[in-house]
Protein backbone atom coordinates (compact mmCIF):
# COMPACT_ATOMS: atom_id res chain seq x y z
CA UNK A 1 0.00 0.00 0.00
CA UNK A 2 2.88 1.87 0.89
CA UNK A 3 4.55 1.80 -2.30
CA UNK A 4 1.84 2.62 -4.11
CA UNK A 5 1.19 6.26 -2.52
CA UNK A 6 4.68 6.35 -2.93
CA UNK A 7 4.44 5.56 -6.74
CA UNK A 8 1.04 7.65 -7.06
CA UNK A 9 3.08 10.79 -5.38
CA UNK A 10 6.01 10.17 -7.93
CA UNK A 11 4.13 10.41 -11.00
CA UNK A 12 1.88 13.25 -9.83
CA UNK A 13 5.50 15.67 -9.22
CA UNK A 14 6.96 14.32 -12.66
CA UNK A 15 3.85 15.07 -14.04
CA UNK A 16 4.13 18.22 -12.57
CA UNK A 17 7.38 19.08 -13.43
CA UNK A 18 6.59 18.10 -17.12
CA UNK A 19 3.64 20.88 -17.16
CA UNK A 20 6.09 23.23 -15.27
CA UNK A 21 8.61 23.19 -18.53
CA UNK A 22 6.13 23.36 -20.98
CA UNK A 23 6.61 26.77 -22.58
CA UNK A 24 3.57 28.64 -21.59
CA UNK A 25 3.12 31.56 -24.39
CA UNK A 26 0.43 34.34 -23.41
CA UNK A 27 -0.88 36.94 -25.90
CA UNK A 28 -3.39 39.76 -24.99
CA UNK A 29 -5.82 41.17 -27.31
CA UNK A 30 -8.88 44.05 -27.58
CA UNK A 31 -11.15 41.95 -28.54
CA UNK A 32 -14.07 44.36 -29.05
CA UNK A 33 -11.26 46.84 -30.52
CA UNK A 34 -10.51 44.09 -32.94
CA UNK A 35 -13.87 44.12 -34.50
CA UNK A 36 -14.35 47.72 -35.00
CA UNK A 37 -11.01 47.85 -36.89
CA UNK A 38 -12.03 45.40 -39.45
CA UNK A 39 -12.98 45.94 -42.45
CA UNK A 40 -16.36 44.39 -41.13
CA UNK A 41 -16.57 46.37 -38.29
CA UNK A 42 -15.95 49.59 -39.91
CA UNK A 43 -18.16 48.95 -42.54
CA UNK A 44 -21.07 47.60 -40.43
CA UNK A 45 -20.50 51.27 -38.14
CA UNK A 46 -20.92 52.98 -41.36
CA UNK A 47 -24.45 51.04 -41.97
CA UNK A 48 -25.22 51.73 -38.79
CA UNK A 49 -24.48 55.50 -38.82
CA UNK A 50 -26.81 55.94 -41.88
CA UNK A 51 -29.47 54.09 -40.34
CA UNK A 52 -29.60 56.05 -37.21
CA UNK A 53 -28.18 59.37 -38.09
CA UNK A 54 -30.72 61.15 -39.75
CA UNK A 55 -32.94 59.70 -36.51
CA UNK A 56 -30.45 60.99 -33.95
CA UNK A 57 -30.72 64.55 -36.02
CA UNK A 58 -34.23 64.51 -35.34
CA UNK A 59 -33.83 64.07 -32.09
CA UNK A 60 -31.60 66.98 -31.50
CA UNK A 61 -33.91 69.35 -33.59
CA UNK A 62 -36.41 68.05 -31.19
CA UNK A 63 -35.28 68.67 -28.46
CA UNK A 64 -34.01 72.28 -29.47
CA UNK A 65 -37.77 72.73 -30.21
CA UNK A 66 -38.14 71.83 -26.43
CA UNK A 67 -35.59 74.10 -25.25
CA UNK A 68 -37.11 77.32 -26.69
CA UNK A 69 -40.51 76.62 -25.44
CA UNK A 70 -39.71 76.06 -22.41
CA UNK A 71 -37.34 79.57 -22.57
CA UNK A 72 -40.30 80.98 -23.75
CA UNK A 73 -42.49 79.84 -20.94
CA UNK A 74 -39.88 81.03 -18.15
CA UNK A 75 -39.36 84.55 -20.23
CA UNK A 76 -42.66 85.59 -21.02
CA UNK A 77 -44.69 82.98 -18.48
CA UNK A 78 -45.04 86.33 -16.35
CA UNK A 79 -47.07 88.17 -18.52
CA UNK A 80 -49.07 85.36 -20.22
CA UNK A 81 -52.37 84.73 -20.01
CA UNK A 82 -52.37 81.99 -17.47
CA UNK A 83 -54.56 79.46 -19.92
CA UNK A 84 -52.24 80.59 -22.48
CA UNK A 85 -49.25 79.66 -19.93
CA UNK A 86 -50.74 76.29 -19.52
CA UNK A 87 -51.57 75.69 -22.13
CA UNK A 88 -47.87 75.96 -23.30
CA UNK A 89 -46.69 73.73 -20.20
CA UNK A 90 -48.93 71.07 -21.35
CA UNK A 91 -47.03 71.00 -24.74
CA UNK A 92 -43.91 71.28 -23.53
CA UNK A 93 -44.47 68.39 -21.05
CA UNK A 94 -46.34 66.08 -24.19
CA UNK A 95 -43.54 67.17 -26.55
CA UNK A 96 -40.79 66.15 -23.99
CA UNK A 97 -43.14 62.67 -23.28
CA UNK A 98 -43.43 61.81 -26.93
CA UNK A 99 -39.30 62.56 -27.63
CA UNK A 100 -38.44 60.92 -24.27
CA UNK A 101 -40.30 57.62 -25.92
CA UNK A 102 -38.95 57.72 -29.37
CA UNK A 103 -35.33 58.21 -28.10
CA UNK A 104 -36.04 54.90 -26.07
CA UNK A 105 -37.61 52.97 -28.79
CA UNK A 106 -34.56 54.00 -31.44
CA UNK A 107 -32.17 53.06 -28.32
CA UNK A 108 -33.52 49.47 -28.35
CA UNK A 109 -34.03 49.39 -32.15
CA UNK A 110 -30.11 50.79 -32.06
CA UNK A 111 -29.11 47.82 -29.56
CA UNK A 112 -30.99 45.38 -31.28
CA UNK A 113 -29.04 46.21 -34.60
CA UNK A 114 -25.83 46.67 -32.64
CA UNK A 115 -26.23 43.35 -31.53
CA UNK A 116 -27.34 41.23 -34.34
CA UNK A 117 -24.22 42.56 -36.06
CA UNK A 118 -22.18 42.06 -33.26
CA UNK A 119 -22.72 38.48 -32.98
CA UNK A 120 -21.83 37.72 -36.78
CA UNK A 121 -19.02 39.69 -36.46
CA UNK A 122 -18.16 38.03 -32.89
CA UNK A 123 -18.43 34.37 -34.01
CA UNK A 124 -16.19 35.34 -37.22
CA UNK A 125 -13.42 36.87 -34.72
CA UNK A 126 -13.43 33.96 -32.62
CA UNK A 127 -12.88 31.85 -35.56
CA UNK A 128 -9.83 33.78 -36.53
CA UNK A 129 -8.48 34.01 -32.98
CA UNK A 130 -8.32 30.49 -32.62
CA UNK A 131 -6.55 29.91 -36.14
CA UNK A 132 -4.19 32.43 -34.88
CA UNK A 133 -3.22 31.46 -31.18
CA UNK A 134 -3.01 27.45 -32.98
CA UNK A 135 -0.72 28.83 -35.64
CA UNK A 136 1.50 30.51 -33.27
CA UNK A 137 1.08 28.84 -30.33
CA UNK A 138 -0.33 30.34 -28.00
CA UNK A 139 -1.63 29.14 -24.73
CA UNK A 140 -3.98 31.30 -23.85
CA UNK A 141 -5.21 34.83 -25.24
CA UNK A 142 -6.79 37.32 -23.14
CA UNK A 143 -9.46 39.99 -23.79
CA UNK A 144 -8.31 43.36 -22.31
CA UNK A 145 -10.82 44.70 -23.74
CA UNK A 146 -13.19 45.33 -20.90
CA UNK A 147 -12.51 47.64 -17.65
CA UNK A 148 -13.19 44.32 -15.52
CA UNK A 149 -10.56 42.45 -16.74
CA UNK A 150 -8.22 40.77 -14.08
CA UNK A 151 -5.43 42.01 -16.45
CA UNK A 152 -3.97 45.15 -14.59
CA UNK A 153 -0.94 45.43 -16.63
CA UNK A 154 0.66 43.44 -19.47
CA UNK A 155 3.48 44.65 -22.02
CA UNK A 156 2.49 46.15 -25.69
CA UNK A 157 4.75 43.88 -27.03
CA UNK A 158 1.91 40.38 -26.13
CA UNK A 159 -0.93 42.54 -27.63
CA UNK A 160 -1.66 40.34 -31.11
CA UNK A 161 -4.98 42.72 -31.60
CA UNK A 162 -3.47 44.06 -35.04
CA UNK A 163 -2.35 40.56 -36.20
CA UNK A 164 -5.50 39.47 -35.72
CA UNK A 165 -7.22 42.63 -37.06
CA UNK A 166 -5.11 41.77 -40.18
CA UNK A 167 -5.76 38.09 -40.54
CA UNK A 168 -9.23 38.68 -40.02
CA UNK A 169 -9.33 41.11 -42.80
CA UNK A 170 -7.38 38.60 -45.11
CA UNK A 171 -9.10 35.76 -44.84
CA UNK A 172 -12.93 36.95 -45.32
CA UNK A 173 -13.74 37.73 -48.51
CA UNK A 174 -15.05 41.99 -48.78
Amino acid sequence: MRSCVISALALLCAGFCVFAQAPVKVGTMSFQGAIVRTKDGQKAGQEIDAKFGPKNKEFQSRQSEVVQLQDQLSKGGTVMAEDKRNQLAREIDEKKKRLQRDMQDAEEDLRGEQQKISSGLSQRMLAVVEKYAKDNGFTVILDVSSQNTPVIWSAQSIDITADVVALYDKSTPH
